[in-house]
């Protein structure tokens, strides 16, 4: 694609490395941006731009947070002795959302994959032993998309903490074979949390 303009061409590249982005949406997203106000555009530059230098990762649970301690692990109201074990932030939040989880998460951030080159040792597995041993934790809730390498990952998890006292438990799969837990309806997500069942060995 011939470009009038190298600085245009330069945005529409950086854009289209975006997931879903290919050279021709990036081109039309890069001209509305040029045909909106100018202030508009300088404010979402400036978000980004904040997004990468002043965004932290909550040392406790790892989610997304302004502060080194999350909202969610400083709530002294929320229930220490259970945490939800997910991929990722969009997966808290999915699970906030519907307003029924009570207890505290733990953001692995990603799942193992050797086709991928991610092993256990890139993901934020050993915090999670550590946070078992030094709290007072009773419950460990597995809410990995039911994917092969959301399986791998929640059996490594367990076969590293099977020994400690705990109750290891899935969410109840209302949830597809296969299917991303983001993209569950909130009503799903509160039934397969409610009616989440017990994890043991032999379920592989």
């Amino acid at each position: 694609m011939n470009y009038p303009s190298k600085v245009l061409e330069k945005a529409v590249d950086e854009m289209s490395n975006l997931p879903g982005i290919g050279k021709r949406t990036a081109l039309r997203l890069v001209l509305h941006m040029l045909d909106r106000p100018k202030s508009q555009t300088i404010a979402l530059s400036e978000a980004l731009s904040n997004l990468v230098d002043q965004v932290n990762y909550c040392q406790h649970c790892h989610t997304i947070s302004d502060e080194e301690i999350c909202e969610i692990c400083s709530n002294p109201m929320r229930d220490e002795t259970l945490i939800c074990v997910v991929e990722d932030v969009r997966d808290v939040m999915a699970i906030e959302n519907t307003g029924q989880f009570k207890g505290k998460y733990h953001v692995l951030g990603g799942k193992i994959s050797p086709m991928e080159g991610i092993g256990p040792s890139q993901l934020n597995i050993q915090s999670l032993i550590d946070r078992v041993k030094s709290e007072e934790v009773k419950e460990i809730i597995f809410a990995l998309s039911s994917t092969m390498e959301g399986d791998t990952t929640v059996f490594y998890i367990y076969k590293q903490m099977k020994e400690l006292e705990l109750v290891f438990s899935t969410i109840a799969r209302g949830l597809g074979v296969g299917d991303e837990l983001e993209y569950a309806d909130e009503a799903t997500l509160v039934r397969s949390i409610q009616h989440r069942v017990p994890y043991t060995e032999n379920k592989f």
